[in-house]
């Protein structure tokens, strides 16, 4: 039986970014994409949006559950839903998984298009400043 207060069912959401992201390392990006989930409901005025920033676990599954696995509520469930302390019936939130991440965004075991072969332990230092930057490229970029 489904919570009341859970936002449901989710499924993760892609976006590549084609275009250079200059990182604070001072290596280049030629493109990258990320992985995210939203909960909630964007208002018309674009002023109700929370960015939920993960810690120690990088993931960008913070609430709700996924459909062919039952028990995969995220790690952030009993914070984010309707009525609970972040409410999405307020508020549209964003979980991200980072640049550099293990979980789907860009990172060590992406393919890097200069060598074909996977990053590894050659993927470069990124900083919160690359993340922010991540994120800035893709709402300019229209994502």
């Amino acid at each position: 039986m489904q919570d009341s207060k859970s936002v449901g069912v989710v499924t993760p959401q892609y976006v590549t970014i084609d275009k250079p992201l200059q990182l604070k390392s001072g290596l280049m990006l030629d493109s990258y994409h990320l992985v995210y989930e939203t909960y909630g409901q964007l208002n018309a005025a674009r002023s109700n949006a929370v960015l939920i920033c993960h810690a120690l676990s990088g993931n960008h599954h913070v609430a709700g559950v996924y459909a062919d696995k039952e028990k995969s509520y995220g790690w952030w469930d009993n914070m984010v839903g309707p009525g609970k302390p972040i409410d999405t019936n307020r508020f549209f939130v964003i979980g991200v998984n980072n640049l550099g991440g293990c979980h789907g965004s860009t990172g060590p075991a992406s393919i890097d298009t200069k060598t074909g072969k996977h990053y590894g332990a050659s993927f470069p230092i990124v900083t919160v400043e690359d993340w922010v930057e991540t994120r800035a490229t893709g709402q300019a970029s229209g994502d």
